[in-house]
């Protein structure tokens, strides 16, 4: 028994969905990955810019006005 056109047709087309399903899939997985890692990479920044602010003050406080050569 053949395999009628609308049958073929109907094959081709659910193929093609599934194919654009799936790589539309990953696409979405690479793109959730890079703004998580991007975001990640931005609040350490963040950290690292308060340690830093910490530490000037902290620095500022540990060396009196009379002491610094301003």
């Amino acid at each position: 028994m053949a395999i009628s056109r609308h049958e073929i047709n109907k094959d081709v087309l659910q193929q093609s969905a599934e194919a654009a399903t799936h790589t539309a899939a990953e696409v979405g997985s690479i793109l959730v990955n890079a703004v998580r890692d991007i975001t990640s990479s931005v609040g350490d920044l963040a950290t690292e810019l308060f340690e830093i602010r910490e530490a000037a003050a902290r620095a500022e406080n540990d060396n009196p006005p009379e002491n610094r050569n301003d």
